[in-house]
């Protein structure tokens, strides 16, 4: 991953000294809450129905031992003991003094974190998938570039100000595992017939009030090419995006209103004139981006060995034998695997992570995997470098501290905004529904047998959740002053991404496991042999879904 050279270390040290400096005055009366907004946004740093939050980037989710370590300490020094993985893979505090924010801050800078543009009307975190630089199916390693776009958007003076957030994933493998179908940007790494490497470049998509999936502008962009680009896509954006309502202000906006033809011209027209200046990337400076994601130092191992002890101990050990078939995947490296530790057992609100746990994966990262470790889109962290021989070792470990449910890619698996709980904005509370709904399916052996199923649930239109992508999406609404539930069927955030659709009148929230049961069992009635929910959804139709729920619920 990448490691800070003096001029970073420099930026944020100034930074934290200038919060500091914003944060006092504010505290004192000299400095406005008008002013004081938009300064504490660009640092992370949110007021919520309770307390402030303060959210941390993670870069395309990686973090080290070191900062995991420092997470913890901070999670028990100035929160409750307890800290959340976001679906853009940041880190969020929701508990923070504000008057001890600028000493997070400072905390954070010494293991190179910070909340800096994780918030306000600038280039967000850059996020992509938690397999990187390992998934067997991958084309090429998204990280560099990754790198190479955050240092880019870092501090630039002409976009710190858009007219709305912005957000860009980049995908490097055939399953598109990083959601870019519903970003500002989507890149998707390809290479051309001539084997030259490139971008898929999508724009235009994004949750919310007005979802929309993005728009493919350009098939084939030569990867020297990638930040030009990009900024003459947020050019065109700052220029003609609207600035005089904020439910109109994403480029998701602009893109339909100009058509995505018409947006792809003013790009391409606006990119003739930077093409090739100084921010068009040499191969030295792509050479240099990737020496910072160099390979482990994996050990040659016997694959074939190594699965025949796993398969003995999976047959010994049925709660094992579950374990590896939802947690673990493959790797591209034989004798290793890549571990998903669930951050959803029932009763915790999905993602919430304590101190204690995130010192018992620095210490798991440690002994089995190089000492880093992932976070999620799904909420969840990776260990991405495991030796399938240490599998058994690490189950153990993470059964006893809490997070080795088994349960990836199920229905209990459910991205989960913080809503009501927290969220000022919310009109709703989501926890809950996520927990009522997960004791519903607490049979797992039932729940394996529906196959992968996502569930989304977000607590209001911001879409925090991603509900509009779930095969099950849940919208909290307010009805005339009372907590009820939207529930959508039939979104996906892969590679055929899709816009769910609303099922008809809310459901109050005792309602609900009853609902995602009448679902469940409608999939189960009309599915062919193991066809999965979104396939079979897809081919009969809403209606009988439909028809089923308001049945039950009459």
């Amino acid at each position: 991953m990448y490691i800070y050279d003096e001029y970073d270390h420099t930026i944020l040290k100034q930074r934290v000294a200038q919060f500091r400096d914003q944060t006092r005055r504010y505290l004192e009366g000299s400095l406005s809450e008008q002013k004081f907004l938009p300064l504490r946004l660009q640092n992370g740093l949110y007021v919520q129905r309770l307390a402030p939050m303060l959210r941390i980037n993670v870069p395309y989710g990686m973090l080290n031992t070191t900062q995991l370590r420092r997470l913890a300490r901070i999670t028990r020094d100035y929160d409750k003991g307890y800290c959340h993985v976001s679906t853009r893979q940041n880190i969020q505090f929701n508990w923070p003094a504000l008057e001890r924010v600028p000493d997070i801050l400072q905390e954070l800078s010494e293991v190179e974190m910070h909340g800096t543009q994780s918030s306000g009307n600038c280039v967000r975190n850059i996020t992509s998938d938690q397999f990187a630089g390992v998934a067997p199916d991958e084309i090429i390693d998204p990280r560099p570039y990754c790198e190479i776009i955050r240092q880019w958007a870092s501090f630039h003076p002409e976009f710190a100000f858009l007219p709305r957030k912005f957000k860009i994933a980049i995908s490097g493998s055939v399953s598109d595992r990083a959601a870019i179908a519903i970003h500002d940007i989507g890149l998707q790494l390809v290479k051309n017939e001539a084997g030259e490497i490139g971008f898929k470049v999508m724009v235009g998509g994004g949750l919310g009030r007005t979802p929309v999936i993005a728009s493919v502008i350009r098939e084939f962009l030569p990867e020297a090419h990638i930040l030009t680009y990009i900024e003459s896509i947020i050019r065109v954006y700052n220029l003609h995006g609207r600035r005089d309502n904020k439910f109109k202000a994403r480029i998701k906006i602009l893109v339909r209103a100009m058509t995505p033809e018409a947006f792809a011209e003013a790009v391409e027209q606006d990119w003739a004139h930077i093409k090739d200046s100084p921010s068009t990337l040499r191969p030295e400076d792509i050479t240099r981006a990737k020496a910072f994601f160099t390979e482990p130092a994996y050990e040659t191992i016997d694959d074939a060995a190594a699965q025949t002890q796993l398969d003995t101990l999976r047959a010994d050990n049925i709660a094992f034998g579950k374990w590896l078939t939802r947690n673990v995947r493959a790797h591209r490296v034989p004798g290793y695997a890549s571990v998903t530790l669930s951050l959803k057992p029932t009763g915790i609100a999905p993602g919430d992570i304590t101190d204690t746990q995130l010192e018992t994966i620095a210490e798991l990262a440690d002994e089995y995997c190089f000492s880093e470790v992932r976070t999620t889109h799904e909420q969840n962290i990776v260990l991405a470098d495991v030796k399938k021989s240490d599998l058994f070792s690490v189950w153990q470990a993470a059964k006893k501290a809490g997070f080795a449910t088994p349960n990836i890619g199920t229905l209990t698996d459910i991205i989960c905004c913080p809503g009501g709980d927290f969220c000022s904005l919310a009109n709703a509370k989501s926890i809950p529904i996520a927990e009522a709904i997960q004791r519903q399916f607490s049979d797992l052996d039932y729940v394996y047998d529906l196959g992968d199923l996502d569930v989304n649930i977000s607590g209001c239109m911001n879409a925090c959740g991603h509900h509009h992508v779930g095969h099950i999406g849940v919208l909290g609404v307010d009805k005339k002053g009372e907590e009820w539930y939207q529930v959508m069927l039939g979104g996906n955030s892969g590679n055929s991404a899709s816009l769910a659709k609303v099922l008809g009148p809310a459901f109050s929230a005792e309602q609900m496991p009853s609902v995602v049961q009448n679902v469940v069992d409608t999939y189960l009635e009309h599915r062919n042999e193991e066809e999965l929910f979104i396939d079979t959804y897809n081919r009969i139709g809403l209606t009988p879904f439909k028809e089923r729920v308001y049945a039950k619920a009459s």
